[in-house]
Formats: structure tokens, C-alpha cells, sequence
């Protein structure tokens, strides 16, 4: 049976199913908030830029907005990879 995480996530089974994949508490929060919403977590989305094609300052600043560590120091490749695994 799975815990109660508080009111801030709707969906106990599948936020603990993530995490024990390895997703960052916010991510698994928002992923079982969605599903429990009824929304299609996979098809949702926007049709953003593709990181491939921001500059470096871009993806620095991107990754400040979420709170991605040692961002100055990672080169373009490390910051996409940050970015699309947090």
C-alpha cells in the first residue's frame, strides 16, 4: 500500500513508482498530479524549441529558472542533459 504524501500529491502509487525509477520528487509530484487530473501526461506538452538549437546562455538561463547546480561550469552537451533529466 502505498504512503500518504500529504495533499500535494494526488496520486501515492504512482509518485512512489517514480521515484523508485528515479525521478526528482518534483517531477514524479507533477507527473501523478497530471495523471490523477485525467490529463495525457504523454501527450502533453508544447511545441518549445528544441534544446539542440539554444545557445549556451539559453540553457544556463533555463537552467537557473529550475535550480540546476554547477550550471556555469557544464558545457553545452552537460546542460541539455541536465535539463532534460531533472
Amino acid at each position: 500500500m502505498a504512503k500518504d504524501h500529504g495533499p500535494s500529491v494526488k496520486d501515492d502509487e504512482l509518485y512512489e513508482k517514480l521515484r523508485e525509477e528515479g525521478e526528482s520528487k518534483e517531477k514524479a509530484a507533477r507527473i501523478a498530479n497530471a495523471k490523477a487530473g485525467g490529463e495525457k501526461v504523454s501527450e502533453k506538452g508544447g511545441e518549445g524549441e528544441s534544446y539542440e538549437d539554444r545557445t549556451v546562455e539559453e540553457l544556463q538561463e533555463r537552467a537557473a529558472e529550475i535550480g540546476i547546480e554547477g550550471r556555469s561550469e557544464m558545457d553545452k552537451g552537460e546542460l541539455i542533459d541536465a535539463l532534460r533529466n531533472h
